[in-house]
């Protein structure tokens, strides 16, 4: 398995931080080493974004011993399914990526295109990924409306709406040869507890996020184990 980590500010995340994708290989060292399953993480990025320099340059994750292979992705603050479409063929091909961990769509309706233009993106994004390697399989995460939704009753109906086409896109663009998988949004996420900005994840919100596509790769495929954060806190 070649795991590919593609999201926006959330997977990418800033300086000094963990990120849930350190959390999400901590999860794979757990559960899928001890089985025996081989995995890689790959990806043409390893940085954190960097807020003073305003650029993806700072390699000062939280935990010093996160390895460098494990660091790959294809993130990046500011970016979305319409960034990310137009990549993922060259990227899928060049990293021989075969597994997508996708958390998309936030920064899509908040800056750049409506739910239905955000749907049709994901549409590209998956033909991409598919062009390139035809057995590609996907585990795509819903939006998690930010806190912009708790004023913008607009917003709030948009990330609903494409949440709504989200799963129907899944569902049926879903087949044997390239399975999708549609995650559980994050299991208890409180705004005031897993942000700390009320978009960007906290520590527990890193938590729930890898803990949302662990448990869609463990009971959609047999993949790993039920997720545990023994270096976290508990996830109600």
């Amino acid at each position: 398995m070649r795991f590919l980590f593609v999201g926006d500010s959330m997977t990418i995340g800033s300086a000094g931080e963990h990120t849930w994708r350190h959390r999400m290989w901590r999860h794979l060292e757990r559960t899928c080493g001890p089985l025996g399953e081989a995995y890689e993480i790959t990806g043409p990025r390893d940085a954190l974004y960097d807020k003073a320099a305003d650029a993806p340059v700072s390699h000062a994750y939280a935990d010093p011993d996160f390895p460098a292979p494990a660091r790959r992705h294809l993130a990046g603050w500011g970016e979305g399914w319409l960034h990310m479409a137009p990549l993922v063929a060259d990227v899928v091909r060049e990293h021989r990526a075969d597994t997508l961990l996708i958390s998309l769509g936030l920064i899509d309706l908040g800056f750049y295109t409506d739910s239905g233009r955000t749907a049709e993106n994901v549409h590209r994004f998956l033909a991409g990924a598919r062009s390139a390697e035809p057995r590609v399989r996907a585990v795509v995460l819903p939006v998690i409306p930010n806190v912009r939704a708790r004023h913008d009753a607009f917003f709030a109906a948009e990330c609903e709406r494409f949440n709504e086409l989200l799963a129907k896109a899944v569902a049926e663009l879903s087949t044997p040869l390239s399975p999708l998988l549609l995650a559980s949004p994050p299991r208890g996420w409180d705004l005031d507890r897993d942000t700390y900005d009320g978009t960007h994840p906290t520590a527990s919100g890193e938590h729930r996020i890898a803990a949302a596509f662990a448990e869609a790769l463990h009971q959609g495929w047999g993949i790993g184990g039920p997720y545990d954060a023994p270096h976290g806190p508990p996830l109600p």
